[in-house]
């Protein structure tokens, strides 16, 4: 793909949204998608980097995940706060991780991008359930960059 932009089309791109919408549906939790071209340095120091400048950092049960992709560097993080990895099993965020290249290696980005969201989503909800006064600290779309 030419630019991070084209790795989903419109169609994609709002399903992927509407996942991370029905997954948040069940939890107090937060659910965040970055696509960008290239990853300035490590994956893991650039996807925390992008954690705190999209404030993920900062919801009040500190239980944000950020599904970090840098389509031309071929990399991807998935980053949980402080307050959700307290509580998940050990190899979590990896076994996350797997199901989503299974769907990656085949280019279905949409449906790798969907099952990590609800695989997170379920996780969110088993320690963060939705909570009557629960309000969206973060916008459900995706944050695109262009570098």
């Amino acid at each position: 793909m030419s630019n991070a932009i084209t790795i989903l089309n419109r169609e994609e791109d709002r399903r992927v949204v509407e996942a991370i919408r029905q997954a948040e549906l069940n939890t107090s939790g937060e659910i965040k998608v970055h696509i960008e071209n290239h990853c300035r340095g490590d994956v893991e120091e650039r996807s925390l980097h992008v954690f705190n400048r999209l404030k993920m950092n900062e919801t009040q049960q500190r239980n944000g995940v950020l599904i970090y992709l840098a389509v031309r560097d071929r990399k991807f993080a998935i980053l949980g706060d402080e307050g959700i990895n307290k509580v998940v099993e050990d190899g979590f965020w990896n076994e996350v991780k797997d199901l989503m290249l299974s769907h990656f290696r085949e280019g279905r980005f949409a449906d790798g991008l969907e099952q990590g969201i609800m695989r997170c989503g379920e996780k969110l909800k088993a320690y963060f359930p939705y909570q009557s006064n629960d309000i969206n600290e973060i916008p459900d779309d995706i944050s695109y960059e262009n570098n």
